[in-house]
């Protein structure tokens, strides 16, 4: 028996808005052009963004970029004293690219070299863990009432959800929710976390022990100031809330703000792809696939599978026979120069049905 807890954060947390202002703004530059590149970093504090990186494309119009900044973050809904979406300033310091690093990119080599984790498991209906699934579907329900009336909450929030397992690894219910929200001002904490419950309580309660599950629910009370003006947000923070929730390997690379030649982002996506299909054609109850890359080189450096408990050679040589492991090839196979990255950026890029690599049909 054990236990095992992920976290996952909402579209309006710092870290979250820094990512989606890059996936917004290399979407901008690569424009369905399998020529161009982005490589977009966001810092986002007190009333200002800052984005840095670099860029090979035809289009770079500093006055569109400003004001898909700014819509993205009215979308989002900030709007408060200090994170307003017309008050803030932005600083644009992106550059050119390095011509160094499109001697590799531009044949379709691996733009960087590293390690990529892709992982998938049948404890829920899209192959996610429990733990990561169900802090999403928290924040999902929280993000809806929002937009939908409840306009006593922020857009700044997290939860956290620990899971209890019995001794064969099986996901017996939630031991613990850990929910912090912002919200306005002029309401009580106590209302607060009654109002918090009644929207989340859906989500969970099919998963929940009665008589077990403890709760917390904005646990150290008021959380009025949030967003940038709480607390500073960067790209790339956020890497494991975009994964599993800890619950397999990650292989330290963030995806949001890069073209998918950076294999940090294609190979993540091929991975998952490719363990989500060992589980979902009945092969394993779990899997994990790694694969490595160098950079400038197409084809990858390793292909390993680890599932049900043991190295699965013969998957690998099925993997490395059927599928193209290419930066190219996974390019093509999910069409991702066609790819708004926004879709990608919340509540983890995967187990999302829409998405080309979440779909079960490479052993069908």
């Amino acid at each position: 028996m054990y236990e095992f807890t992920s976290e996952s954060v909402s579209k309006g947390h710092p870290d979250k808005i820094a990512d989606q202002i890059s996936d917004a703004v290399a979407t901008y530059l690569i424009d369905k052009n399998i020529s161009h590149r982005a490589a977009v970093e966001t810092l986002v504090t007190t009333n200002m963004v800052t984005l840095a990186g670099e860029y090979k494309s035809d289009k770079f119009d500093k006055i569109y970029i400003e004001k898909l900044i700014r819509a993205i973050i009215r979308d989002i809904g900030y709007e408060q004293t200090g994170f307003h979406w017309e008050k803030l300033k932005v600083y644009n310091e992106l550059h050119g690219q390095s011509p160094d690093i499109a001697l590799g990119t531009d044949d379709f080599g691996a733009g960087d070299q590293g390690i990529m984790f892709g992982y998938a498991c049948n404890e829920t209906p899209n192959n996610m863990p429990s733990a990561i699934y169900y802090s999403h579907e928290i924040l999902k329900a929280l993000d809806n009432a929002r937009t939908n009336g409840a306009t006593w909450l922020g857009p700044d929030s997290k939860a956290q959800v620990t899971y209890f397992y019995d001794s064969i690894g099986k996901p017996m219910y939630i031991k613990s929710i850990v929910c912090s929200t912002q919200h306005s001002e002029d309401l009580d904490i106590e209302e607060v976390r009654e109002r918090v419950i009644d929207i989340i309580l859906p989500v969970v309660k099919d998963q929940i022990h009665v008589l077990k599950t403890v709760w917390h629910i904005n646990p150290t009370g008021r959380f009025v100031i949030g967003g940038p003006d709480g607390d500073t947000g960067l790209t790339g923070r956020k890497i494991v809330v975009d994964t599993y929730g800890g619950y397999a390997p990650h292989g330290g690379g963030a995806f949001s703000g890069k073209d998918c030649t950076k294999v940090d982002r294609s190979a993540a996506y091929m991975a998952r792809y490719l363990a989500n299909n060992v589980v979902g054609c009945g092969q394993a109850d779990n899997c994990t696939v790694q694969l490595s890359y160098a950079i400038g080189i197409k084809e990858p450096t390793s292909v390993y599978v680890y599932a049900d408990g043991e190295v699965r050679d013969d998957l690998s040589e099925s993997i490395i026979d059927k599928v193209d492991l290419t930066p190219k090839g996974i390019i093509d196979k999910f069409d991702l120069f066609n790819l708004d990255l926004t879709k990608t950026t919340n509540y983890g890029h995967f187990g999302k049905s829409d998405m080309l690599w979440e779909r079960i049909n490479l052993w069908t």
